[in-house]
Protein backbone atom coordinates (compact mmCIF):
# COMPACT_ATOMS: atom_id res chain seq x y z
CA UNK A 1 0.00 0.00 0.00
CA UNK A 2 1.06 3.27 -1.48
CA UNK A 3 0.82 5.59 1.78
CA UNK A 4 2.84 8.98 0.47
CA UNK A 5 1.37 12.14 0.98
CA UNK A 6 -0.77 13.29 -2.02
CA UNK A 7 0.08 15.03 -4.90
CA UNK A 8 -0.94 18.58 -4.35
CA UNK A 9 -4.15 19.75 -6.13
CA UNK A 10 -4.18 20.74 -9.94
CA UNK A 11 -4.75 24.33 -10.92
CA UNK A 12 -3.30 27.78 -9.78
CA UNK A 13 -4.71 31.11 -8.21
CA UNK A 14 -4.54 34.14 -10.39
CA UNK A 15 -1.32 35.56 -9.72
CA UNK A 16 -0.56 37.77 -7.31
CA UNK A 17 -0.45 40.85 -8.82
CA UNK A 18 -4.45 40.27 -10.13
CA UNK A 19 -5.21 39.57 -6.58
CA UNK A 20 -4.07 42.75 -5.35
CA UNK A 21 -5.96 44.70 -7.64
CA UNK A 22 -8.89 42.69 -7.20
CA UNK A 23 -8.92 43.86 -3.48
CA UNK A 24 -8.29 46.98 -4.79
CA UNK A 25 -4.98 47.18 -3.07
CA UNK A 26 -2.88 48.40 -6.13
CA UNK A 27 -3.51 50.62 -8.98
CA UNK A 28 -3.66 49.53 -12.66
CA UNK A 29 0.29 51.60 -13.02
CA UNK A 30 1.19 49.12 -10.60
CA UNK A 31 0.12 45.82 -11.50
CA UNK A 32 1.35 46.67 -15.17
CA UNK A 33 5.15 47.26 -13.16
CA UNK A 34 4.01 43.62 -11.37
CA UNK A 35 2.79 42.05 -14.40
CA UNK A 36 6.80 43.37 -16.61
CA UNK A 37 8.60 42.44 -13.13
CA UNK A 38 6.93 38.92 -13.19
CA UNK A 39 7.99 37.80 -16.50
CA UNK A 40 11.89 37.74 -14.94
CA UNK A 41 11.10 35.89 -11.76
CA UNK A 42 11.55 32.43 -11.17
CA UNK A 43 8.85 30.20 -11.07
CA UNK A 44 7.25 27.95 -8.72
CA UNK A 45 8.21 27.11 -5.20
CA UNK A 46 11.72 27.10 -3.64
CA UNK A 47 12.63 24.54 -1.30
CA UNK A 48 15.76 25.54 0.53
CA UNK A 49 18.05 23.71 2.87
CA UNK A 50 17.65 25.52 6.82
CA UNK A 51 21.17 27.81 6.39
CA UNK A 52 22.76 30.84 6.69
CA UNK A 53 21.84 31.67 3.04
CA UNK A 54 18.43 30.44 3.26
CA UNK A 55 17.08 32.73 6.16
CA UNK A 56 18.73 35.67 4.53
CA UNK A 57 16.74 34.68 1.25
CA UNK A 58 14.02 34.15 3.10
CA UNK A 59 13.86 37.63 5.09
CA UNK A 60 14.57 39.12 2.10
CA UNK A 61 11.36 37.50 0.37
CA UNK A 62 9.21 39.14 3.15
CA UNK A 63 10.34 42.36 3.00
CA UNK A 64 9.50 42.60 -0.42
CA UNK A 65 6.13 41.25 0.74
CA UNK A 66 6.79 37.61 -0.20
CA UNK A 67 4.94 34.32 1.67
CA UNK A 68 7.58 31.67 3.46
CA UNK A 69 6.90 28.49 4.93
CA UNK A 70 9.06 28.12 7.86
CA UNK A 71 9.77 25.39 10.88
CA UNK A 72 8.54 26.15 14.64
CA UNK A 73 8.49 23.47 17.31
CA UNK A 74 4.97 22.78 16.48
CA UNK A 75 3.98 22.84 12.78
CA UNK A 76 5.54 24.81 9.55
CA UNK A 77 4.21 28.08 10.12
CA UNK A 78 3.06 30.18 6.76
CA UNK A 79 5.18 33.63 7.06
CA UNK A 80 4.41 36.92 6.19
CA UNK A 81 5.17 40.46 7.24
CA UNK A 82 2.96 40.97 10.32
CA UNK A 83 2.94 44.95 9.07
CA UNK A 84 2.00 44.27 5.55
CA UNK A 85 -1.77 44.35 4.88
CA UNK A 86 -0.97 43.61 0.72
CA UNK A 87 0.94 40.47 2.27
CA UNK A 88 -1.74 39.36 4.52
CA UNK A 89 -3.93 39.57 1.60
CA UNK A 90 -1.65 37.58 -0.66
CA UNK A 91 -1.15 34.67 2.66
CA UNK A 92 -5.30 34.29 2.67
CA UNK A 93 -5.75 33.52 -0.44
CA UNK A 94 -3.03 30.85 -0.84
CA UNK A 95 -4.62 28.91 2.41
CA UNK A 96 -8.26 30.01 1.14
CA UNK A 97 -8.38 31.02 4.56
CA UNK A 98 -11.90 32.68 6.30
CA UNK A 99 -10.95 35.89 6.64
CA UNK A 100 -12.15 36.31 9.85
CA UNK A 101 -9.54 33.95 11.64
CA UNK A 102 -6.81 36.18 13.20
CA UNK A 103 -3.80 35.11 12.79
CA UNK A 104 -0.60 34.46 15.34
CA UNK A 105 2.17 37.42 15.21
CA UNK A 106 5.36 35.59 16.21
CA UNK A 107 8.11 37.64 18.05
CA UNK A 108 11.73 37.32 18.39
CA UNK A 109 11.49 37.92 22.25
CA UNK A 110 8.91 38.32 25.03
CA UNK A 111 9.90 42.70 24.53
CA UNK A 112 9.40 42.99 21.04
CA UNK A 113 5.76 41.17 21.80
CA UNK A 114 4.85 43.44 24.57
CA UNK A 115 4.85 46.79 22.32
CA UNK A 116 1.75 44.72 20.65
CA UNK A 117 -0.35 43.44 23.04
CA UNK A 118 -1.05 44.68 26.87
CA UNK A 119 0.30 42.02 29.25
CA UNK A 120 -1.71 41.33 32.32
CA UNK A 121 -0.15 39.89 35.54
CA UNK A 122 -1.24 35.91 34.07
CA UNK A 123 0.16 36.78 30.57
CA UNK A 124 3.18 38.24 32.28
CA UNK A 125 3.65 35.18 34.38
CA UNK A 126 2.73 32.74 31.59
CA UNK A 127 5.14 34.69 29.43
CA UNK A 128 8.60 34.12 31.87
CA UNK A 129 7.48 30.32 32.38
CA UNK A 130 6.41 29.66 28.86
CA UNK A 131 8.42 31.49 26.19
CA UNK A 132 9.91 30.85 23.87
CA UNK A 133 7.99 27.70 23.40
CA UNK A 134 4.41 26.33 22.13
CA UNK A 135 2.74 29.19 23.95
CA UNK A 136 0.18 31.52 21.96
CA UNK A 137 -1.20 34.45 24.25
CA UNK A 138 -4.84 36.68 22.87
CA UNK A 139 -4.16 40.16 24.57
CA UNK A 140 -5.91 43.30 24.11
CA UNK A 141 -3.97 44.83 21.42
CA UNK A 142 -2.12 48.11 22.12
CA UNK A 143 -2.96 51.82 20.79
CA UNK A 144 -0.26 51.54 18.47
CA UNK A 145 -0.10 47.86 17.63
CA UNK A 146 1.92 47.78 14.34
CA UNK A 147 0.09 44.37 13.38
CA UNK A 148 -2.14 44.75 10.32
CA UNK A 149 -5.75 45.27 10.93
CA UNK A 150 -6.27 42.19 8.03
CA UNK A 151 -4.70 40.27 10.62
CA UNK A 152 -6.54 40.82 13.54
CA UNK A 153 -9.49 40.12 11.78
CA UNK A 154 -11.29 43.11 12.69
CA UNK A 155 -10.92 41.92 16.79
CA UNK A 156 -9.31 44.60 19.61
CA UNK A 157 -6.99 41.95 20.49
CA UNK A 158 -4.30 39.89 19.48
CA UNK A 159 -2.20 36.60 19.21
CA UNK A 160 0.85 36.29 20.57
CA UNK A 161 4.10 33.76 20.14
CA UNK A 162 7.56 33.41 20.79
CA UNK A 163 8.73 30.04 18.80
CA UNK A 164 11.42 27.70 20.06
CA UNK A 165 12.61 26.41 17.15
CA UNK A 166 16.20 27.51 16.63
CA UNK A 167 15.35 28.59 12.92
CA UNK A 168 12.32 30.51 13.40
CA UNK A 169 13.88 32.40 16.30
CA UNK A 170 16.95 33.09 13.58
CA UNK A 171 14.82 34.24 10.81
CA UNK A 172 12.50 36.68 12.97
CA UNK A 173 15.89 38.26 13.92
CA UNK A 174 17.13 38.31 10.47
CA UNK A 175 13.82 39.92 9.35
CA UNK A 176 13.91 42.13 12.45
CA UNK A 177 10.28 42.42 13.18
CA UNK A 178 6.84 40.50 13.65
CA UNK A 179 5.93 37.77 11.47
CA UNK A 180 1.96 36.24 11.07
CA UNK A 181 2.06 32.64 10.81
CA UNK A 182 -1.06 30.02 10.32
CA UNK A 183 -0.54 26.64 9.14
CA UNK A 184 1.47 25.97 6.40
CA UNK A 185 -1.51 24.14 4.55
CA UNK A 186 -4.80 25.01 2.87
CA UNK A 187 -7.15 25.53 5.11
CA UNK A 188 -9.50 22.87 6.66
CA UNK A 189 -6.52 20.70 5.53
CA UNK A 190 -4.55 18.30 7.76
CA UNK A 191 -1.69 20.81 9.51
CA UNK A 192 1.95 20.18 7.98
CA UNK A 193 4.80 18.63 10.02
CA UNK A 194 7.33 18.67 7.33
CA UNK A 195 8.58 20.59 4.26
CA UNK A 196 7.26 17.73 1.86
CA UNK A 197 3.40 18.65 3.58
CA UNK A 198 3.64 22.23 2.38
CA UNK A 199 4.64 21.52 -0.80
CA UNK A 200 1.91 19.47 -1.47
CA UNK A 201 -0.10 21.51 -0.48
CA UNK A 202 0.95 24.82 -1.67
CA UNK A 203 3.63 24.88 -4.37
CA UNK A 204 3.27 27.30 -6.79
CA UNK A 205 1.05 29.90 -4.32
CA UNK A 206 4.16 30.78 -2.19
CA UNK A 207 7.25 31.85 -2.58
CA UNK A 208 9.98 29.39 -0.66
CA UNK A 209 9.76 26.67 1.96
CA UNK A 210 12.62 26.68 4.33
CA UNK A 211 13.42 22.81 5.11
CA UNK A 212 14.41 22.00 8.46
CA UNK A 213 13.27 18.66 8.76
CA UNK A 214 9.85 17.43 10.38
CA UNK A 215 8.58 19.07 13.33
CA UNK A 216 9.44 17.76 17.50
CA UNK A 217 6.02 19.14 18.72
CA UNK A 218 3.59 18.08 15.73
CA UNK A 219 0.70 19.86 17.17
CA UNK A 220 -0.03 23.85 17.12
CA UNK A 221 0.02 25.83 19.79
CA UNK A 222 -2.17 26.26 22.99
CA UNK A 223 -4.05 29.17 22.62
CA UNK A 224 -4.72 31.06 26.04
CA UNK A 225 -6.45 34.50 26.09
CA UNK A 226 -5.44 36.83 29.25
CA UNK A 227 -7.40 39.41 27.87
CA UNK A 228 -10.09 39.12 30.59
CA UNK A 229 -9.92 35.71 33.41
CA UNK A 230 -7.58 33.44 31.57
CA UNK A 231 -9.92 30.82 29.28
CA UNK A 232 -8.22 28.13 26.76
CA UNK A 233 -9.17 28.83 23.51
CA UNK A 234 -7.45 25.70 21.98
CA UNK A 235 -5.21 23.13 23.57
CA UNK A 236 -2.02 22.59 21.71
CA UNK A 237 1.76 21.57 22.53
CA UNK A 238 1.28 22.97 25.98
CA UNK A 239 -0.87 21.01 28.49
CA UNK A 240 -3.44 22.77 30.44
CA UNK A 241 -2.22 21.21 33.55
CA UNK A 242 0.99 23.12 32.95
CA UNK A 243 -0.50 26.53 32.34
CA UNK A 244 -2.83 25.93 35.46
CA UNK A 245 -0.09 25.18 38.04
CA UNK A 246 1.84 28.08 37.19
CA UNK A 247 -1.46 30.64 37.71
CA UNK A 248 -2.59 28.78 40.14
CA UNK A 249 -5.92 28.42 38.56
CA UNK A 250 -8.05 26.19 36.85
CA UNK A 251 -8.29 27.50 33.15
CA UNK A 252 -11.99 28.30 31.68
CA UNK A 253 -12.81 26.86 28.40
CA UNK A 254 -14.27 29.27 25.89
CA UNK A 255 -16.89 28.19 23.27
CA UNK A 256 -16.58 27.97 19.78
CA UNK A 257 -18.03 30.71 17.79
CA UNK A 258 -17.97 30.02 13.76
CA UNK A 259 -19.33 33.45 12.79
CA UNK A 260 -17.14 35.31 14.32
CA UNK A 261 -13.97 32.76 16.35
CA UNK A 262 -11.95 34.91 18.63
CA UNK A 263 -8.38 32.83 18.05
CA UNK A 264 -7.06 30.82 15.35
CA UNK A 265 -7.58 27.03 14.86
CA UNK A 266 -11.21 27.72 16.58
CA UNK A 267 -13.72 26.61 13.19
CA UNK A 268 -14.69 23.41 14.54
CA UNK A 269 -13.92 21.81 11.18
CA UNK A 270 -10.10 23.42 10.93
CA UNK A 271 -8.17 20.23 10.83
CA UNK A 272 -9.90 17.93 8.25
CA UNK A 273 -8.55 15.21 6.02
CA UNK A 274 -10.81 14.39 2.50
CA UNK A 275 -11.73 10.92 4.21
CA UNK A 276 -14.26 10.96 6.98
CA UNK A 277 -13.27 9.74 10.44
CA UNK A 278 -15.22 7.76 12.57
CA UNK A 279 -13.63 8.17 16.33
CA UNK A 280 -13.51 5.95 19.09
CA UNK A 281 -12.68 2.92 17.62
CA UNK A 282 -11.96 -0.62 18.25
CA UNK A 283 -11.22 -1.83 15.40
CA UNK A 284 -11.67 -1.29 11.50
CA UNK A 285 -14.05 -2.33 9.31
CA UNK A 286 -13.55 -3.43 5.32
CA UNK A 287 -13.43 -0.37 3.32
CA UNK A 288 -11.67 1.72 6.19
CA UNK A 289 -8.02 2.61 7.05
CA UNK A 290 -7.13 2.69 10.78
CA UNK A 291 -5.58 5.01 12.75
CA UNK A 292 -4.71 3.26 16.32
CA UNK A 293 -2.85 3.69 19.57
CA UNK A 294 -0.52 1.59 21.90
CA UNK A 295 -1.51 -1.71 21.16
CA UNK A 296 -3.50 -2.67 17.85
CA UNK A 297 -5.81 -5.44 16.85
CA UNK A 298 -4.91 -7.37 13.48
CA UNK A 299 -6.03 -5.70 10.20
CA UNK A 300 -5.10 -6.20 6.73
CA UNK A 301 -6.22 -2.92 5.25
CA UNK A 302 -4.02 0.84 5.49
CA UNK A 303 -2.92 0.71 9.32
CA UNK A 304 -0.66 3.44 11.31
CA UNK A 305 0.09 4.05 14.89
CA UNK A 306 0.17 6.96 16.26
CA UNK A 307 2.12 5.19 19.04
CA UNK A 308 2.40 1.71 19.69
CA UNK A 309 4.01 1.82 23.09
CA UNK A 310 0.78 4.30 23.91
CA UNK A 311 2.59 7.74 24.39
CA UNK A 312 1.28 10.75 23.73
CA UNK A 313 4.67 12.82 22.86
CA UNK A 314 5.09 10.47 20.46
CA UNK A 315 1.20 10.31 19.11
CA UNK A 316 1.49 14.12 19.19
CA UNK A 317 4.23 14.06 16.82
CA UNK A 318 2.65 11.42 14.83
CA UNK A 319 -0.87 12.96 14.28
CA UNK A 320 -0.52 15.08 11.07
CA UNK A 321 1.40 13.04 9.29
CA UNK A 322 -0.26 9.93 9.88
CA UNK A 323 -3.41 11.23 8.84
CA UNK A 324 -2.08 12.58 5.50
CA UNK A 325 -0.68 9.46 5.21
CA UNK A 326 -3.88 7.32 5.34
CA UNK A 327 -6.04 9.56 3.89
CA UNK A 328 -3.87 9.20 0.71
CA UNK A 329 -4.22 5.47 0.94
CA UNK A 330 -7.91 6.02 -1.11
CA UNK A 331 -9.90 5.26 2.38
CA UNK A 332 -13.10 6.65 1.94
CA UNK A 333 -13.00 6.16 5.97
CA UNK A 334 -10.28 6.39 8.38
CA UNK A 335 -10.92 4.23 11.79
CA UNK A 336 -9.32 5.98 15.35
CA UNK A 337 -9.09 4.48 18.09
CA UNK A 338 -8.96 5.83 21.97
CA UNK A 339 -6.67 7.99 22.25
CA UNK A 340 -6.45 9.02 26.34
CA UNK A 341 -7.13 12.54 27.77
CA UNK A 342 -4.96 14.04 29.93
CA UNK A 343 -1.93 15.99 29.10
CA UNK A 344 -1.13 16.40 25.19
CA UNK A 345 -3.98 13.87 24.78
CA UNK A 346 -6.65 16.98 24.99
CA UNK A 347 -4.80 18.48 22.03
CA UNK A 348 -4.82 15.08 20.22
CA UNK A 349 -8.71 14.81 21.05
CA UNK A 350 -9.12 17.88 20.03
CA UNK A 351 -7.96 17.68 16.47
CA UNK A 352 -9.34 14.35 16.04
CA UNK A 353 -12.92 16.02 16.74
CA UNK A 354 -12.43 19.20 14.57
CA UNK A 355 -11.29 16.76 11.38
CA UNK A 356 -13.89 14.74 12.34
CA UNK A 357 -17.37 17.81 11.95
CA UNK A 358 -19.00 17.68 9.33
CA UNK A 359 -18.35 19.98 6.27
Amino acid sequence: MNLRPPRPERGALPDCATLRLMAGLITPASLKASLRDAMTAEPGTRVLSADEPAIEAAARCLKAGGLIAFPTETVYGLGADAGNGEAIARLYAAKGRPAFNPLIAHFANAEAARAAGIFTEAAKKLAAAFWPGPLTLVLAKQPDCRIADLALAGLDSVALRVPAHPVARTLLAAFGGPIVAPSANRSGHVSPTSAAHVLADLRGRIDLIVDAGPCKVGVESTIVSCAGEPALLRPGGLPREAIERVLGVTLATASITEEAPPAPGMLASHYAPKALLRLEADGAEPGEALLAFGRAPDFSGPILNLSPRGDLIEAATNLFSHLRALDASGARRIAVMKVPHDGLGEAINDRLKRAAAPR
